[in-house]
């Protein structure tokens, strides 16, 4: 079984020069109004790739003039901006975060570290609301419903599937990820556990984005990122065994600095994909 930590993020193992250089992904649709913060939090020597998913308030004009690189993605979709700015990507290690100044870019630099260390392999952020209704109920419950199914399926312990999270980008594109909406994140850390990477939590303050959510501002639209994700868990389960598009042959050498993990016991059993959950309830404080 794949175990998970939790670290509390501290105020003094932020400073960018600790960590190596990294390309951080973030998905724009129509956040002009976010992105002069989000890029100004972006740590020194690091580069920022907006990909931007057809917006119309002119954030990819705004976002190359404050420096970064723009990577532009027709097709919507949360997972296919994502997954466009991985293959943009040339930094050893590549961050993922929302672009609607919710999440500070600067909070990336110790989960780059730890993966650098070959402490972990994929490090995700723990989201703890700053403020009264930062995380609106439905999406809150949703998230609950999904940590418990991801449970069940990988025996991952996670407490949030939040976007702020590091890996190697050879790891990330090994795992041939194909959802293209808003199961990508999730099934990032479903091939990840099977594949036996380590996965690990950091507590990542949460606050008030900027504008509307595409996708959890409501409870349709949460609704429909909980079905997309609820598809990518009736996946079957892919083992250490099996070959992962981007793999290297038996017995090839890993990427420089790579720390490989250790080897998982067989996986049990992959059990039947779970029902639908039940209407949410709001989490107790």
């Amino acid at each position: 079984m794949t175990h998970t930590t939790t670290h509390p993020t501290h105020p003094d193992d932020g400073a960018p020069a600790a960590a190596p250089r990294a390309d951080v992904v973030l998905p724009c649709l129509d956040e002009a109004e976010a992105l002069p913060w989000v890029l100004a939090r972006i740590p020194a020597g690091w580069r920022a790739i907006v990909v931007d998913n057809g917006s119309r308030d002119g954030s990819a004009e705004l976002a190359r003039s404050l420096g970064a690189r723009v990577v532009h993605e027709p097709r919507r979709g949360f997972g296919a901006a994502c997954h466009a700015g991985l293959l943009a990507a040339e930094a050893e290690f590549v961050c993922f975060c929302d672009c609607d100044a919710s999440l500070d870019p600067e909070l990336l630099v110790p989960f780059v570290r730890q993966v650098a260390d070959g402490e972990t392999d994929l490090v995700l952020g723990r989201r703890r609301p700053q403020r009264r209704g930062t995380w609106p109920a439905h999406a809150r419950a949703g998230n609950l419903a999904l940590s418990h199914l991801l449970r069940r399926r990988t025996g991952l312990r996670l407490h949030d599937l939040g976007p702020l999270r590091a890996a190697r980008r050879t790891d990330l594109l090994a795992l041939d990820l194909t959802d293209r909406r808003s199961g990508y994140p999730l099934q990032m850390v479903v091939r990840a556990s099977d594949a036996g990477l380590r996965v690990t939590e950091r507590e990542v303050p949460y606050l008030p984005r900027a504008g509307k959510s595409k996708v959890t501002g409501t409870w349709r639209g949460t609704w429909q990122a909980v079905r997309d994700m609820r598809r990518v868990l009736a996946e079957p389960a892919r083992t250490q065994g099996s070959p992962l598009a981007g793999d290297s042959p038996a017995g090839a050498a890993p990427p420089p600095g790579h720390t490989a993990a250790p080897a998982a016991p067989a996986a049990p059993a992959t059990p039947a994909a779970p029902a639908a959950p039940a209407a949410p309830t709001k989490e107790r404080a």
